[in-house]
């Protein structure tokens, strides 16, 4: 099988097929496009999460953290206690596992959770530290729509985008790839403007404010980007969704960076833009925008399966064009063509 996340044909058939004994606790179980499992022990709600970091050098541990509390946050729920494990190469140095942990340690304090458990570990099968965080949260059930999940969207529901496509992969190459970057082009202040976009990959507090203004289901964008994250919404929630291709906000330094390596945007990872699916007359996109945190209407969900995009054409007019879900992410691609960072 190729790198990346299993494709949606071999989750369903030897996955999600496979899930063991189905409990009366579990509300929301493991499904195609859900991120989170929400469980009930009588009268307090649990969500919890787990995703691990496989493709990212810089600031790994810090990444661990915030996608997985994404999830959870994106499933209207206050992320509390993170379990993080920690598998090591042999030819890690102390002072690598030293940087995980205060990476880890940081961002758990900036998200107010605390990391109760994990494990640590060395081992010969590795080249390069895998991380993969577990987050518990506590769902919040008086929210105006509970469980949110990314099933529960409706036909004529507006599909809004916080802040930008591609936050964390550009962050991700404009770091590990910068040597092949500067190569091709791309300017020192570029990559400088680039690398610190991993200071917005956090979606907790957005995913807070648009479950309390009415947010009916909610999905951050991670491997396959906005493009990927809104096929999972749309299969979930069994609906299409038509995409406003000139209304998708792609930050000048990803247009760029994404160029000088041919890389499509709109399929690499986005953690940071949280895609909402809420009815047009929620007060969603103003509770954001007064919280500074900018957001666009960039499609809408309709009754007929399938993703499509409308472009708008230089002479005037538009075209509604078939999408396909990524294959995988963009970032495996970068990352087979320049091993370890460095032009071939």
């Amino acid at each position: 099988m190729q790198v990346g996340k299993i494709p949606p044909r071999i989750l369903r058939h030897l996955v999600l097929k496979n899930l063991g004994k189905k409990r009366s606790e579990v509300v929301v179980p493991a499904a195609f496009g859900e991120d989170s499992a929400v469980m009930d022990f009588g009268g307090q709600p649990v969500v919890v999460s787990t995703d691990p970091i496989t493709a990212a050098t810089e600031g790994a541990g810090r990444l661990a953290v915030i996608i997985s509390c994404n999830d959870v946050a994106a499933a209207g729920a206050e992320p509390v206690g993170v379990l993080l494990t920690v598998i090591l190469p042999e030819d890690a140095e102390p002072h690598q596992l030293e940087t995980i942990m205060r990476e880890a340690h940081e961002a758990a304090e900036e998200l107010n959770v605390e990391i109760v458990g994990g494990h640590t570990e060395v081992v010969p099968q590795v080249q390069k530290p895998i991380l993969n965080t577990t987050v518990i949260g506590k769902g919040l059930p008086d929210l105006p729509h509970w469980p949110i999940t990314s099933s529960t969207a409706r036909a004529g529901d507006a599909l809004i985008l916080t802040k930008a496509a591609a936050v964390e992969g550009t962050s991700i190459l404009a770091t590990d790839f910068r040597e092949v970057l500067l190569k091709r082009g791309v300017k020192a202040c570029v990559l400088e403007e680039a690398a610190a976009f991993s200071g917005a990959i956090s979606v907790v507090e957005e995913a807070r404010i648009a479950a309390q203004a009415g947010a009916r289901a909610m999905h951050d964008a991670t491997e396959g980007g906005v493009i990927g994250a809104a096929y999972e919404m749309a299969v979930a929630s069994k609906k299409g969704i038509e995409l406003y291709e000139n209304e998708i906000p792609i930050a000048n330094s990803t247009r760029e960076i994404c160029s000088a390596l041919d890389l499509d945007p709109l399929r690499l990872i986005s953690s940071g833009a949280l895609l909402i699916a809420a009815s047009p007359s929620d007060p969603i996109l103003r509770a954001l925008r007064e919280q500074d945190i900018w957001a666009s209407v960039i499609g809408q969900f309709t009754e007929t399966p399938g993703i499509s995009m409308v472009r708008q054409l230089p002479g005037g007019g538009q075209v509604t064009l078939s999408v396909t879900p990524p294959e995988r992410d963009e970032l495996w691609k970068a990352l087979q063509r320049f091993p370890g960072g460095k032009e071939g």
